[in-house]
Formats: structure tokens, sequence, C-alpha cells
């Protein structure tokens, strides 16, 4: 995508690898939208530390970042010796994999790479494979993209009302977005459109990242406060909801994705507004039976007792907004179950989520991997 940076355009990615320096770089995100910083991290733990802290967020976004992040580990390596350096790229792997536990993109990305790494018969072939892999994974993310813009576009028809919740932009993947996608792509062909964007607490990456993005590429949107979309939904003020996905149960069709999107497809449900998810195919988990096996992420309360913000002198600071003597209890996604579900935007199409299992080798194709 392209954002303005000095009164110019600039082109960027959320993630990139220099394999020369061997360094990720990523965007910082904690700083958005008040300041845009590149970071370079030297080694995989740093770059795991980068995921568990949120520097880096979003499912496309995470599983780039762990996928050249487990090409860096392996790079990292001395020696000639295969079986040290399996043991080696399996503590790379378990670290990186236990970043973030709810979304399942960081596992299946470097799940194609190992699955490459074994057409190498030496370690250097395997390392030489492993950046092979995450290059082409990366790339793989963006085109997932934007073949969810073009097929999810038709859905966004001219002077529409649509909600999303969180960020499923192109900073939650390499490039272009998932739920984003289709605004981008319906905004490229000329239509009209207002894009409500929920605060999405106790982080705000709807307020911070998705309104951001939005207001970069010049598209209509207010950021409303998350309790407010009720309101909006008994006005008859919203068309359409278009959200993104941490994992989705191929099996199911259930959908984990940030605190606080049940809620929405519970209201589009009461009010018959279409809830659709827009995902890249690597963030189906073809593997859990059911919605409550999947891993929540349970982050620290001080996300929830206060706020995070920059100082008019530049400083990025935190204040606390709830009473001093009051804990708090932080989930970081929720699951929704299919029937509040209207469709799932892929690259290969738009699913109800029943259709996932009974497309499943069409889909797992389509990720380019044999490692499931």
């Amino acid at each position: 995508m392209h954002i303005r940076q000095r009164g110019r355009s600039v082109e960027c990615r959320t993630v990139t690898y220099d394999p020369s320096r061997n360094t990720v770089h990523l965007i910082e995100q904690r700083l958005l939208p008040h300041q845009f910083k590149i970071v370079g991290l030297r080694d995989y733990v740093s770059t795991a530390r980068a995921i568990t802290d949120m520097v880096v967020r979003g499912a496309g976004a995470i599983g780039a970042t762990a996928a050249f992040g487990l090409a860096q580990g392996a790079r990292s390596f001395s020696g000639s010796g295969l079986v040290r350096f399996r043991k080696h790229v399996d503590l790379v792997y378990r670290t990186l994999a236990e970043a973030r536990p709810t979304a399942v993109d960081p596992v299946n990305a470097m799940r194609q790479i190992l699955a490459r790494m074994q057409q190498g018969r030496t370690v250097a072939s395997q390392v030489s494979l492993a950046v092979q892999a995450a290059q082409a994974f990366a790339e793989e993310d963006v085109s997932h993209c934007a073949a969810i813009g073009d097929i999810g576009s038709p859905l966004i028809q001219e002077g529409m009302n649509v909600l999303t919740h969180c960020n499923a932009g192109w900073l939650a993947f390499v490039d272009i977005g998932s739920a984003t996608a289709p605004m981008y792509a319906a905004h490229a062909l000329g239509r009209t459109f207002h894009v409500y964007c929920d605060e999405t607490r106790p982080r705000c990456q709807g307020a911070s990242l998705t309104a951001w993005e939005l207001a970069n590429q010049g598209i209509s949107h207010q950021v409303i406060a998350d309790n407010a979309a009720g309101f909006l939904f008994s006005r008859g003020e919203i068309d359409l909801v278009i959200v993104g996905s941490d994992r989705v149960l191929g099996r199911t069709g259930e959908v984990a994705n940030k605190i606080g999107t049940y809620t929405k497809a519970v209201l589009a449900h009461r009010h018959d507004i279409p809830f659709y998810v827009a995902i890249p195919l690597s963030t189906i988990d073809w593997d859990l039976a059911s919605g409550a096996e999947i891993p929540i992420e349970q982050r620290s309360p001080e996300e929830v007792l206060g706020a995070w913000g920059m100082t008019r002198a530049g400083k990025r600071q935190y204040v606390r907004i709830a009473n001093p003597s009051s804990g708090a209890l932080n989930p970081g996604f929720d699951v929704t179950p299919p029937e509040l579900i209207t469709g799932i935007i892929t690259p290969l199409g738009i699913f109800r989520p029943s259709e996932l299992w009974k497309m499943r080798d069409r889909l797992r194709v389509g990720t380019g991997s044999d490692a499931m």
C-alpha cells in the first residue's frame, strides 16, 4: 500500500526480510497513528517477542513474521550437522509458535516452510529453501488478499454503510488486508460508501490502525465506540459487516477473532444484516474439531485498566483509567458460531461456513502446501 510521508506517497509493506543481514523489518504498529517507524529485528527471539508484544499483529502479518523468523533462526545456525540443525530449528519453531497462541497463520506458515526444507539434503540447502519458502509465503499472503478484494468488492454497493471490527487491513497482513480488501477494491472502482470502525478496546486497533489506513486511502469513515454499534443497527444505519479472523475451523466453520466480534455477529443476526468474514487460506485450521478447543490468549490486565497515547511532546505514555485497586479480565479473542455468519470470503470464492469442510481438498491445494 501507499502511505503519505513528508508530503509524498511511499510504497510500504508491513513485514519484510533482508537476507543479506538476516534481519526482519516490521512497522512498529504500537506507535501508529502518531508515528510511523520501521524496526529491524536481528534474531528469531526478538522476532518472536515482537509478535508477543504486538509490535506486529494481525493474522497474515504475524504469519509472515513467523515465516521470516523461522528462516532467520535457521540462518543463525553454525555448523553442518543435520541432527543438531533440526533440533535448533525445532526450538525456533516452538518459540515462534508460542508467541501468540490463538492465531493459526504462524503455524500454517511455518509448516509450509518445514515441508519445503525437507527437500534439502544439507544444512546449507535447507537454510536456502527456508528463505525461499518464507518469501513465497509472504507473496502468497499478498496474492490471497488481492483475490479477496476482487471477490468481495461486489458486496459493497454504492451508498452503503459498512461496519468493521478491529484491524484486518494491510497492517494486519503483508499488504492489502482481508476485511479491508473488498473496501479498497470497491473504492478503486469509484464506488462511494462509508465505513464505521469499531474502536476495538482495549488496544483500539480500529481507532488507531483501521482508521489510519482508511484515511490514507481517502475512504469515508468514522470511529465509533464499541457499544455504539447496536444503536446504529437499530436505526438501520449499517448495511454490511466485514471482519477478519485469526483462526477459522475448517471442520465447523467457527471463527476466532478479536474480542467483540461475536457481539457484532449477534447484533447483525438480530437485525438481518449480512455478516462476512474475510480470510486468506492460511487462516483455516483443518485440525481442531470444536471452537472450544481454540486457545484463547489471555492478555495483560493493564490493557483494560489503562490506555496508551501520545503526549503533546510526542512521547508515548500509558495512563491508568480504572479504579486503582481493581483488577481486570482480558481475553484477546472470542469465537463466533457458524450460524451467525453469512459467508467466508476466501481467495477462491465466498463459502458458507458449512461448505469449508466439503471444499477442503480445493482449499488446501490453494495454500500451495502439502504440509497439512
